[in-house]
């Protein structure tokens, strides 16, 4: 079952900004990587399937809704780590992730009790006091602990060392196990060789590849990235 579906979608902002004509598609238990440089779309595209922007053309469904138009019921949907997130820094760690799950109506913290024992945190300590890596970590709680058909990971393992790189990819496959649908985003290839079952490869706001898993090794991906399409 696609839990996950985008047809022909189009957001021009000109001078060749935007996405073009992008289509693909999630089932239930895959995880698909998202790569690209910056400025090449990725953003745009999750901003489109949570709901945040109107296509100009073409659809973004998620759970057979429209993402823009029923925006409020698909975030309901989507557990999600941006790329950068906006931290209270006044607030302890301890206080932020109630905050969050107050908003997300999440009233069973058990899950979240258990991310924060698993990755060793102290949420105590009042965020502005927190390294880098720490402050990743709860972000990647607040997304974890939303029980969702669907995850979107902005970076997820940035700013953290190798350790808790290896508890996080556990994380997600585990949750991918359950039947969610997870896409990566990551300017790290090694992460989205080993993680994903496939890939999206996004250059100036197309799609210009997909390979499955049995496709993915470095040379492939920097065909794509670096001016292979598609239809090669």
């Amino acid at each position: 079952m696609n839990v996950i579906e985008i047809n022909n979608l189009t957001k021009d902002f000109g001078n060749n900004k935007g996405i073009f004509d992008l289509s693909f598609s999630l089932k239930q238990g895959e995880i698909v990587g998202f790569l690209g440089s910056n400025g090449a779309g990725k953003t745009t595209t999750i901003r489109h399937l949570v709901g945040f922007i109107k296509p100009d053309n073409g659809s973004v469904r998620i759970v057979n809704m429209d993402c823009f138009t029923n925006a409020y019921s698909v975030q309901e949907k989507i557990g999600y780590l941006p790329g950068e997130i906006a931290f209270m820094d006044n607030m302890t760690g301890e206080e932020f992730i109630r905050f969050m799950a107050d908003m997300k109506n999440i009233k069973d913290l058990q899950y979240a009790k258990e991310l924060i024992a698993y990755f060793d945190i102290d949420t105590k300590i009042k965020i502005k006091k927190m390294s880098k890596g720490m402050k990743q970590k709860i972000g990647l709680i607040i997304a974890f602990m939303q029980d969702t058909p669907i995850l979107i990971l902005d970076e997820p393992t940035r700013g953290v060392d190798i350790g808790a790189k290896a508890e996080i990819y556990s994380i997600i496959n585990e949750l991918a196990e359950k039947g969610m649908a997870i896409i990566l985003i990551s300017s790290e290839l090694p992460e989205i060789m080993n993680m994903c079952d496939n890939v999206c490869i996004v250059r100036s706001g197309n799609i210009v590849g997909r390979l499955a898993k049995n496709e993915l090794n470095q040379e492939a991906i920097m065909h794509y990235a670096t001016g292979g399409n598609k239809n090669e």
